[in-house]
């Protein structure tokens, strides 16, 4: 998310935010003075694992709990994504979690957002009721913000997962990565462009017909990136959408690999998302305010993907014509760009092409909260800085998409985004470049007619359908909601 500094409230909690360093390990929350054997219902919370997210738990009474997240390593002004399990659970035992120390007061949690939940036997990710969820000045928290939540557990052994939004961590794109390698296709290309300072993977993808992997041959270019930002996980998505879309056998697909070169690098920031940070990396950097001047030791990732982008600049025989970094917005609703501001008003209108044709594609997509401008504090993001590096044949967006909902053309209803419905985006936001690059002609009418499902819109209404009928994704056997979820 581009957000100014100004829209941060980054005032400390009472209590000493500043101490929570890591996260709570297998920690079992029992009544103050409580000496005896932990009982079931004596809640055991952790978030000793890859992207999670939760720094300490304050004992209230046997139904509520304080819960606060842990700044970003390095960097106490971020609290807001949070990722956690609790066990040792009681069956129909009803809590009230408050989420007490955010950093931000602006929040999607005022327009009906709510956490996400999943159990060991019910591994799919679903929406809390918004009826459960409330978000609102506290005064025994200073009259900062807090973000209370209902739940009642309904079956005790299972391991249940809360978190701010749907995670995708490294390790699931690794696997993601190797499964699409194996696939021994000849028109993507993996390459470790470099490691980051945990030593963990920078990967770029490249796809293409090979044919134009000939250095001699000229190539316009679309690079995309994405997790810059950590917590804001909806990107990974929207680029698995994408990157899905680009390498499978939809007519689309295959005219664009023959007449474009797609680099994307879908994760930049590999620590601070292994971490569980909100916005910045392992030594606290928000890394999209570094990109004028980023360091090889202390920025690697973001070093090696500027360098990569200059020099591509500098071939005669790359036209760089596309840079697009993908984001999640936790204020607003439907995706939307942000773009440069440009003196020639004949550029100006040029650049707005491309989000006019995405919205006609992508319902979820609103024109109207697209913007262009060229404030100050951006000026270290990507989209500002390779603004200013390529030439006016170039555009450079930001794409961000709301963390919680979208509201359909003459609905007044949000309706929630799940994981498919983000990566449904992605895949609007790739045939998007057919239109652009005016390549529908080239299209065979009886391959597209067969393919047509693979891109159709999912009905609105229906974008939460993998939870909300209770079907799973073959529209086999019914899944089982959360009693805590349903009934509460």
């Amino acid at each position: 998310m581009e957000e100014s500094a100004r829209e941060l409230d980054t005032g400390s909690e009472a209590g000493g935010d500043d101490a929570l360093v890591g996260n709570v390990s297998k920690l079992t929350v029992t009544p103050p003075g409580y000496t005896g054997a932990p009982r079931k219902g004596h809640l055991i919370f952790d978030a000793c694992f890859e992207s999670g997210n939760l720094g300490r738990v304050d004992y209230i009474s046997e139904f509520e709990f304080d819960l606060f997240i842990r700044p970003d390593t390095c960097n106490p002004r971020f609290r807001v994504w949070f990722n956690f399990t609790v066990e040792h659970v009681r069956e129909t035992q009803r809590v009230i979690f408050n989420m007490v120390n955010f950093s931000k007061t602006k929040s999607l949690y005022r327009d009906g957002m709510a956490p996400v939940v999943k159990s060991t036997s019910r591994p799919k990710w679903q929406r809390l009721p918004a009826k459960n969820v409330y978000y609102y000045r506290c005064p025994d928290h200073r009259r900062n913000y807090v973000m209370s939540f209902a739940f009642c557990f309904d079956r005790e052994d299972d391991v249940y997962q809360f978190a701010y939004c749907y995670p995708y961590t490294y390790s699931r794109l690794q696997h993601y990565l190797s499964s699409l390698e194996q696939r021994n296709l000849d028109y993507l290309k993996r390459e470790q462009l470099g490691l980051s300072v945990q030593q963990r993977r920078l990967d770029l993808l490249t796809i293409t017909n090979p044919a134009h992997l000939n250095p001699e041959r000229e190539k316009r270019v679309v690079f995309l990136t994405a997790r810059v930002h950590p917590g804001e996980s909806p990107a990974s998505f929207i680029c698995q959408g994408v990157i899905d879309f680009l390498v499978s056998q939809h007519p689309v697909a295959q005219v664009l690999r023959d007449h474009v070169v797609f680099k994307i690098v879908p994760m930049l920031n590999p620590d601070g998302v292994y971490l569980g940070n909100y916005r910045c990396s392992l030594m606290g950097f928000d890394l999209n305010r570094h990109w004028q001047d980023p360091s090889p030791w202390a920025h690697p990732t973001l070093h090696a993907v500027k360098q990569l982008i200059v020099q591509m600049n500098q071939d005669p025989k790359v036209s760089l014509e596309f840079y697009i970094d993908v984001h999640a917005h936790s204020t607003m609703m439907n995706g939307f760009m942000y773009g440069n501001v440009f003196e020639e008003e004949e550029r100006v209108q040029r650049q707005a092409v491309f989000p006019r044709l995405l919205c006609h594609n992508a319902p979820d997509f609103s024109l109207s909260s697209t913007s262009f401008n060229r404030d100050v504090v951006k000026a270290g993001t990507g989209r500002r800085f390779l603004g200013g590096l390529l030439d006016d044949t170039s555009y450079c967006y930001t794409l961000e998409v709301s963390f919680y909902s979208y509201l359909a053309a003459g609905s007044t209803t949000p309706v929630p985004y799940t994981e498919d419905s983000y990566m449904k985006l992605g895949r609007n936001v790739a045939r998007t470049f057919l239109d652009y690059y005016k390549l529908n002609n080239l299209i065979d009418d009886n391959k597209l007619s067969s393919h047509i499902k693979s891109v159709d819109s999912i009905p609105p209404g229906r974008q939460g359908s993998n939870t909300g009928n209770g079907r799973n994704q073959n529209g086999g056997k019914s899944e089982r909601r959360f009693q805590g979820v349903r009934d509460y």
